[in-house]
């Protein structure tokens, strides 16, 4: 599903020159569950934003559904990103004007999804995150893990291909955190493609295979089920 090769990410300003990625190659395939591992500032998140079409590498090639997207236009990365890609964040990025409904909403309005469809889809995802209770809530009336259900429901709603997950148990207690990686578990299994990000090893071990990055290097990959 996605593949990269010699991936590389240089950062610079005016003195100084960080390389965050050095010539990583990956495969996802689809239906996986990769957890990405590795200490502050080895390039995980970087690696998740290249993946997720946030960002273009400095060099490399990056294939998705096995065309080359690495050199996309902003315009055309979002379009990809937008019909195939869901995000969760460690920070929930939900907007507190907007009540639940409407935060989960919002990935359906940028695509121009009709009314009465958008209301169903909406719904539907709420009522798979088992947050449909809570829609007339805004975020500050929620507890952590309930945004984080929040979060994912709008990650789903569009019905993409993959999710990307960065540190999504990172602001939560054990007892959420377990229900949010309960959550991206059945949707794996259901047939989604998740990437996650995590320093967490008990998180990582409900992933089908960990990647350890150090350095802007992948050093090792562990599968830990026959998919």
């Amino acid at each position: 599903m996605i593949k990269t090769e010699k991936l590389t990410k240089v950062f610079r300003t005016d003195e100084v020159e960080t390389t965050a990625l050095n010539e990583v190659s990956l495969e996802i395939k689809k239906g996986e569950f990769v957890a990405i591992m590795g200490p502050s500032g080895c390039g995980k998140s970087t690696l998740l934003n290249i993946v997720g079409l946030l960002d273009n590498p400095t060099s490399g090639e990056l294939y998705f559904d096995g065309i080359e997207v690495a050199g996309f236009t902003e315009r055309k990365r979002t379009n990809l990103r937008k019909s195939n890609v869901g995000f969760v964040f460690q920070s929930f990025n939900l907007i507190d004007e907007l009540t639940v409904f409407e935060n989960v909403e919002l990935p359906l309005l940028y695509q121009k999804v009709p009314g009465s469809e958008r209301k169903a889809k909406v719904e539907q995802a709420l009522e798979r995150m088992q947050i449909a209770h809570r829609r007339k809530h805004f975020p500050q009336q929620l507890s952590g893990g309930q945004q984080q259900r929040v979060a994912i429901c709008r990650a789903v709603v569009s019905n993409p291909r993959i999710i990307l997950a960065d540190e999504p148990t990172g602001n939560l207690d054990s007892a959420n955190g377990e229900e949010v990686m309960n959550l991206l578990q059945q949707l794996n299994e259901g047939g989604t493609t998740i990437v996650m990000v995590t320093h967490s090893p008990s998180d990582a071990e409900k992933a089908n295979r960990i990647v350890h990055l150090f350095d802007g290097h992948i050093v090792t990959e562990n599968i830990k089920k026959i998919l």
